[in-house]
């Protein structure tokens, strides 16, 4: 070929793609035009709002007397009902009423955006989330364009800051009326009227399979210590659920536990690794073959929610509610598990995310698992005695982890405390000694004086107990112990066996004779 013709070919090739690339663009903009803009896009938002708002919705009717209310128009109608309380919800925090306009109608713009006016020259800025919806429908026109609804016991909650500072909080039942319009293909709020409702009387719901008197936990109505251990198989610490997730290995561990004469294990549910608010169902399904395995053991489970999550912020509380939700009415009937342990350690996020921010989301999402599990106790697995002096009054029996030699003068203070049962749910030394702590660490030794001493207190005042672990890890994710390897390599000698598999001398008191 030719140079000349070679360039023919390259210029003919060119001009065809340039065609191309015009016709794809013009073809966008015709469906653009044609079916509606994105309110994402229109609003730049990073995420939608079923990806950071899912509050729980029940519509208590949606019989209408005239056109039958069809399926997906009620889902389209939800949808920009729950996306308008969100857009609202950020614009009051933020002060700025950017997207207001694409979700209210005139009318109720202003009232929005007077209140909003209001709030930024006062310093004000408040911080709002809906936890609950049970929308009543009242009309739908026949020429499907406008419906109305009235949405009862909305439970908001509302945190108030002035010039930087906390004022209040408060959470309000109200009831709403509702008129939207379909403009454009999408619902916008005409009507938007605020009804207060009076303070309902949430009544005391007690466990049904495990309950607590005075500071002993029953079990269908018989006494039960725990005497367990915390447990994550050897090769996959803080990923049991994973990819490597193996019925044979966790069935061989729980025999050699149950064979110690301990009787609970204590497991771990990652939030993000099962999904945050939409739970997968395989992680869900690795779960009940776990508390399978450890019913056939003869082995009670407590299960702690919400690991790894750090967040606590108002916006997220939704998220989380529909995540415990999901995992606790999956197994609300089974007896194999004795109690929910909200969150491992949440007192170490105190200084990052704001005690009161930590303390408000624990309680809300206590309300939350009671709501859809009465039959389970709550626990909270605070880092040390005085956190768990805190919330008393929300959990069923209080647990505290323990990790020094001055026991007896930390458990006192904490008897003193709460009449409640109270946990050592996590407590131990490691046979750690190494050039990265001078060989000062603890020796395999010293490590089991220590577990012959914690028995003998555990004797003494009669405690329920949960060591930490049964197994050395050959490693430990940098978000368990962060990346200093003195740190890090420390956590992985609290087991009684070694990576080898051999059994330290810790473990002739892995549990009370």
């Amino acid at each position: 070929m030719t140079t000349k013709k070679r360039h023919k070919t390259l210029l003919v090739f060119l001009f065809v793609s340039l065609c191309s690339i015009c016709l794809y663009g013009i073809s966008i903009i015709f469906n653009f035009l044609n079916t509606g803009a994105d309110r994402a896009s229109i609003l730049h938002l990073s995420v939608e709002s079923n990806d950071v708002y899912l509050p729980k919705v029940t519509w208590s009717s949606i019989d209408n007397p005239g056109r039958p209310m069809e399926e997906q128009t009620l889902k389209e109608i939800q949808k920009d009902y729950l996306n308008a309380w969100h857009i609202k919800n950020i614009a009051y925090r933020e002060n700025n009423p950017y997207g207001i306009k694409d979700y209210y109608t005139d009318s109720v713009q202003k009232k929005l955006i007077n209140t909003i006016n209001y709030n930024k020259l006062n310093k004000v800025q408040v911080e709002t989330t809906t936890l609950q919806h049970e929308p009543k429908l009242n009309f739908y026109s026949a020429d499907g364009q406008l419906v109305t609804f009235t949405d009862e016991n909305v439970v908001e909650y509302q945190r108030i800051h002035k010039d930087g500072k906390f004022l209040f909080e408060t959470e309000l039942a109200s009831t709403y009326k509702i008129m939207m319009l379909l403009e454009d293909g999408f619902w916008r709020i005409r009507h938007f009227v605020k009804q207060r409702n009076p303070a309902k009387k949430i009544e005391k719901e007690t466990s049904k399979y495990a309950t607590t008197r005075n500071d002993s936990i029953f079990l269908n109505n018989i006494p039960y210590k725990i005497k367990g251990i915390n447990y994550y198989p050897q090769d996959t610490p803080w990923d049991m659920f994973g990819n490597k997730f193996d019925t044979d290995i966790i069935e061989k561990d729980f025999k050699l536990i149950r064979s110690l004469k301990l009787n609970t294990i204590r497991i771990f549910i990652q939030y993000e690794d099962f999904g945050k608010a939409n739970i997968k169902l395989e992680k869900i399904k690795k779960l009940k073959e776990t508390i399978r395995i450890a019913k056939n053991n003869d082995l009670k489970v407590i299960v702690t929610l919400f690991d790894f999550y750090g967040d606590y912020s108002v916006q997220d509380w939704t998220l989380t509610h529909r995540h415990a939700e999901a995992i606790v009415t999956a197994f609300k009937n089974n007896e194999t598990i004795i109690a929910w342990d909200i969150k491992n350690e949440p007192d170490l996020d105190f200084k990052n995310r704001g005690e009161k921010n930590v303390l408000k989301w624990l309680e809300y999402i206590a309300k939350e698992i009671k709501k859809h599990d009465k039959n389970h106790l709550i626990t909270i697995g605070w880092s040390n005695f005085e956190a768990a002096k805190k919330l008393t009054n929300i959990v069923d029996f209080v647990s505290f982890h323990h990790f020094n030699d001055n026991f007896e003068n930390d458990f006192s203070s904490l008897k003193k405390a709460t009449k409640k049962p109270i946990l050592v749910e996590e407590f131990g030394v490691p046979s750690y000694k190494s050039i990265w702590n001078l060989f000062t660490g603890d020796s395999k030794k010293s490590q089991a004086t220590y577990h012959k001493k914690m028995q003998e207190h555990f004797r003494k005042y009669n405690v329920s107990h949960m060591a930490w672990t049964l197994y050395d890890f050959s490693k430990i994710p940098t978000a368990v112990a962060g990346k200093l390897p003195w740190k890090r390599n420390k956590q992985k000698h609290f087991g009684f066996i070694d990576k080898n598999g051999k059994q330290k001398p810790s473990y002739k008191f892995i549990a009370p004779e």
